[in-house]
C-alpha cells in the first residue's frame, strides 16, 4: 500500500513570529511588542512590522499568547455609578466613545462594568480573577475604597485626580478642574456680576472638589463673598433643588456657576418659575459642554472639557502600562471656556 504525501509536502507552514521577524529584520521581541500594541517601538520600526505581518499574513495566535503571557486581551472600564445616572449622563458616553475608538486599533477587547456601591466587592473579585488585563476607573468616589489598593495586584488607570492617600500613586488623566472653574467665575465677575453663587457636585468626588476651590479662588481674588454655595449631585434635579434654596437665602444672585451643565439645565426651569431673566437678571455658566448646552434658551456658557480624548487618554496610559512603558503618573488636559447667551456677552465665534 503505498501513502500520497504529496497534500502534507505542499502545505504551507502557517507564518511564525520568527518568520516575521526575519522579513522585517527585527528581533523576535520586536515584532512582540508590535503585535501587543507597545509604543515603545518607533513608528519606522512598526511600519516594518506590520508590512512584514501583512505580506506574511501572519495572524496572531490569541489562546496560545494568552497561555504564554498569562494576558487576557480584555480592559475593564468602571463606573462606580448607578445604571441611570452613567446612561443619562452625556459626559459618561463620551468617555465611553473616546476609551472604545482607542481600543479598536488594538487587540483588547472592552468590558463595561457599572459598580454601584452594591455590587463593588462582585467588581473587585471580578478584577483579581484573571480576567482582565487593566482596568479604568473614571467617575471614583473617596468613600469608595474597592479600588484604592488594586493597583498594586493589577494597572489601573483613574478618570481624574485622586482624592484619598491611598491613590497619591495612581496614575490618572484629568483637567484642571480649578483653573477652569476659576476661568468661568472671572468671566461672571468681568461682566459686572458681584452677587455671585456656586451650585458645586459632590464633596466626595474630584471635580465637585476642584470645581468648587476654583469659584473660591475668583471670588477671593476679587475681594467678592463666597458663602453662596450650595451642593449638587451632578443631575438636573439636583440642579434645580439647588437653586430654589440659593433663591430662598439671597434674592440678589445676579450670577451662578455650575459645577456641570446638567445641573444649570435643571436650574433653568426654576428660575423662570421664580421670574428670574437669563441672562437679565442672572448670569449662568456650566462646566462640560454637553450638547444639551447649545439647546438650551438661551444657550449655556460653559467650560468645554474633552471627555472623549479623556477616555482616548485614559485608554491610551493603561494600554502602555500594560506593555511594561514607563509613563506619568498625571496627565492633564486642557479646557476652553465657551461663551454663549447664558452669560449676556457675545458669543465667541
Amino acid at each position: 500500500m503505498t501513502i500520497d504525501h504529496s497534500e502534507q509536502a505542499t502545505t504551507p507552514q502557517a507564518p511564525t513570529l520568527e518568520m516575521v521577524a526575519h522579513v522585517a529584520g527585527v528581533s523576535r521581541a520586536t515584532v512582540s511588542r508590535v503585535v501587543n500594541g507597545s509604543t515603545a517601538v518607533t513608528p519606522q520600526v512598526t511600519a516594518l512590522v506590520n508590512a512584514a505581518i501583512e505580506k506574511l499574513n501572519y495572524v496572531p495566535n490569541r489562546a496560545a499568547r494568552s497561555l504564554a503571557s498569562r494576558r487576557t486581551n480584555v480592559i475593564a472600564l468602571i463606573v462606580p455609578e448607578q445604571t441611570s445616572t452613567v446612561f443619562s449622563d452625556p459626559f459618561f458616553a463620551a468617555v465611553i466613545q473616546g476609551v472604545a475608538v482607542y481600543l479598536n486599533d488594538t487587540d483588547y477587547t472592552l468590558n463595561l462594568l457599572i459598580a454601584s456601591e452594591s455590587s463593588s466587592d462582585k467588581t473587585r473579585r471580578y478584577l483579581l480573577g484573571g480576567n482582565v488585563d487593566g482596568a479604568l476607573v473614571v467617575s471614583h468616589h473617596s468613600g469608595d475604597h474597592s479600588y484604592t489598593r488594586l493597583g498594586q495586584k493589577l494597572p489601573i488607570v483613574f478618570g481624574g485626580r485622586p482624592l484619598t492617600p491611598e491613590l497619591d500613586d495612581s496614575y490618572f488623566v484629568d483637567v484642571d478642574n480649578v483653573a477652569a472653574a476659576r476661568a468661568a467665575t472671572e468671566h461672571l465677575i468681568a461682566l459686572g456680576r458681584t452677587r455671585i453663587a456656586t451650585v458645586a457636585g459632590p464633596q466626595d468626588m474630584p471635580p465637585g472638589v476642584d470645581r468648587l476651590r476654583g469659584w473660591r479662588e475668583a471670588m477671593e481674588a476679587a475681594g467678592l463673598a463666597d458663602d453662596l454655595v450650595e451642593i449638587g449631585g451632578f443631575s438636573p434635579a439636583s440642579g434645580a433643588d439647588a437653586i430654589g434654596r440659593l433663591l430662598d437665602r439671597d434674592a440678589s444672585i445676579d450670577a451662578v456657576f455650575f459645577a456641570n451643565d446638567q445641573m444649570a439645565a435643571g436650574a433653568y426651569p426654576v428660575l423662570r418659575e421664580r421670574g428670574r431673566a437669563i441672562p437679565g437678571d442672572i448670569a449662568v455658566a456650566g462646566f462640560d459642554d454637553d450638547p444639551l448646552g447649545t439647546a438650551l434658551s438661551p444657550t449655556l456658557t460653559t467650560v468645554h472639557q474633552p471627555s472623549s480624548e479623556l477616555g482616548a487618554g485614559m485608554a491610551d496610559a493603561l494600554v502602555r502600562l500594560i506593555a511594561g512603558d514607563t509613563i506619568e503618573h498625571a496627565q492633564i488636559m486642557s479646557t476652553t471656556l465657551v461663551v454663549r447667551e447664558s452669560s449676556g456677552a457675545a458669543p465667541v465665534a
